[in-house]
């Protein structure tokens, strides 16, 4: 581009200072390339730019901090909004600052960034800054430090990383991205950003409402007089997925936990959506092997759940009463049902499990499973279970007793309960998977779990981990024998002792 083309970009640029949406208009190539068919940023999107606009242009309001809070239900845009308003905010006033963090790292390095990222380089301006992967800087000479966009990954332990975060005379723009999971002690540092004098200031906190407590319900609570607020239902949003939407509606429910967050964008009624907790798990990966708490009498059982799409993994778990950790699980990604089955008849003949329970699901189950039978005949029962069959009572918490929608549910919530004293291999993917599984109840008010393709659908992988150490808690398996001291049968008598021979029975006398 000449030197005049640059001036005049230059010039058009900062006549946005005010109107980020005018901003996205001109900066982005609407319809050709990625944009093809699409002509600007969605309604609501188009929505909050202009509110920014309005803000900033009314020197009443300039100088006050502008709060935006948007709950939503699942892919309306909130990442792709967020790299908007960063890219306008970068571009349109010198010595920018802007923070941006996520409820998760992998969040933010994996949604959060990369859509930053994207907007950024389809901007016609996209030569002014340097991108990385966590931060995005000012290609003048000296600006770099002063000019610039942050991904910063938040630490409860550590939330320093967001004090300091001053620019006065300038702006600021804060950015909270899937906003419920982030700590209180993160809102309340960032506050401190707040308090520059002539400073154009926006915070925005973005996300699915996934819990009923905390600040981001706050701002559309107790401090909602202080934010902006929107409730974004995803069927009202133009290029969202409706078939996707729609059948969560019918799987739970409209007025289930489930579809309120990840459709309707309400906040649940529950504490959270997350079926198993995290420290649960977390004392189950760390508790120490009592091997005077495993007994040999606990049957052996082994849990195999079978890869129903290509990136997804075919895992055997195997359980011995509290012990799921001892013997080492297999992982095969790939492999056919011949293949499969053979290595599981090896691991069968080396633990001699008392039952091998089998998801018969997956695409290719039942050839797995008429394998293992033909290789193992009755030496180790094979049984074949159906997720999505009628399920029974299960152990919520010690002795109470829940109902569940289908067997899926029974099977995880008698894994939730065990897990409080069970032990588990201490390996991400598994932890990840029992953790990031959510759940709601049904018209029956019985516990109904999310659907592996609703995982799927939010970008969380396939739960082939957690489903396979769920299948071994399927059905009851008697103990297996005892050994002889501890056998009832070895101390019976000989002939039936009456325990009343030594009364006086005056009944009995002529």
């Amino acid at each position: 581009m000449s030197t005049s083309s640059q001036k005049r970009l230059a010039e058009d640029i900062a006549g946005f200072a005010a109107d980020p949406y005018g901003h996205a208009l001109y900066c982005y190539p609407w319809g050709e390339g990625p944009l093809l068919g699409l002509s600007g940023p969605r309604r609501w999107q188009t929505e909050v730019l202009r509110e920014i606009g309005d803000h900033l242009s009314n020197p009443d309001t300039r100088f006050t901090p502008l709060r935006i809070a948007v709950a939503s239900g699942h892919g309306p845009g909130k990442s792709t909004l967020i790299g908007m308003i960063a890219k306008w905010g970068l571009d349109t006033c010198p010595d920018t600052r802007i923070v941006v963090t996520a409820n998760t790292e992998n969040q933010l390095q994996t949604k959060t960034s990369p859509e930053i990222t994207k907007w950024h380089n389809l901007s016609l301006t996209r030569g002014w800054f340097r991108s990385s992967v966590t931060s995005i800087s000012s290609t003048l000479a000296g600006r770099d430090r002063s000019w610039r966009l942050d991904l910063i990954p938040w630490s409860s332990h550590s939330p320093e990383s967001f004090a300091g975060l001053h620019n006065q005379g300038r702006r600021i723009i804060l950015a909270f991205d899937e906003s419920s999971n982030i700590d209180d002690k993160i809102w309340e540092v960032a506050e401190g950003a707040l308090t520059d004098e002539k400073t154009e200031i926006i915070w925005l906190a973005f996300g699915n409402p996934t819990r009923n407590a905390g600040r981001f319900k706050g701002c559309f609570g107790t401090h909602r007089n202080l934010w902006r607020t929107r409730h974004i239902d995803s069927r009202t949003v133009e290029g969202t997925n409706k078939e996707y939407l729609d059948e969560l509606v019918k799987t739970y429910g409209e007025d289930s936990d489930i579809v309120k967050v990840r459709v309707r964008g309400l906040f649940p009624l529950a504490s959270s959506l997350q079926f198993i907790g995290s420290e649960l798990v977390q004392a189950a990966r760390e508790r120490q092997i009592v091997e005077s708490a495993i007994l040999p009498s606990d049957p052996v059982i082994f849990g195999l759940d079978h890869a129903r799409f290509g990136d997804d993994s075919t895992v055997l778990a195997i359980r011995q009463g509290r012990d799921a950790r001892s013997r080492p699980w297999s992982v095969w990604n790939g492999a056919n049902s011949m293949e499969i089955a053979g290595e599981v008849a090896a691991e069968a003949s080396r633990w001699n499990p008392d039952a091998i329970f089998v998801d018969a699901g997956g695409p290719n189950a039942g050839g797995v499973i008429d394998r293992l039978r033909q290789l193992l005949g009755n030496d180790a029962p094979v049984h074949e279970i159906n997720f999505g069959s009628k399920g029974r009572e299960a152990t919520w918490n010690g002795e109470v007793r829940a109902r569940t929608a289908n067997k899926r549910a029974e099977m995880y919530t008698n894994l939730r309960a065990w897990l409080e004293r069970g032990l588990i291999p201490d390996h991400e993917r598994l932890a990840g998977d029992l953790t990031s599984l959510e759940y709601s109840y049904n018209a029956d008010n019985a516990i109904l779990l999310e659907r592996k393709e609703h995982l799927r659908a939010r970008g969380v992988p396939s739960s082939d981990w957690s489903d396979a150490l769920a299948l071994t808690f399927a059905e009851h398996v008697e103990p297996r024998d005892l050994p002889s001291y501890l056998d009832p049968d070895n101390f019976r008598r000989e002939k039936p002792y009456d325990r009343y021979a030594e009364l006086d029975r005056p009944y009995e006398r002529a």
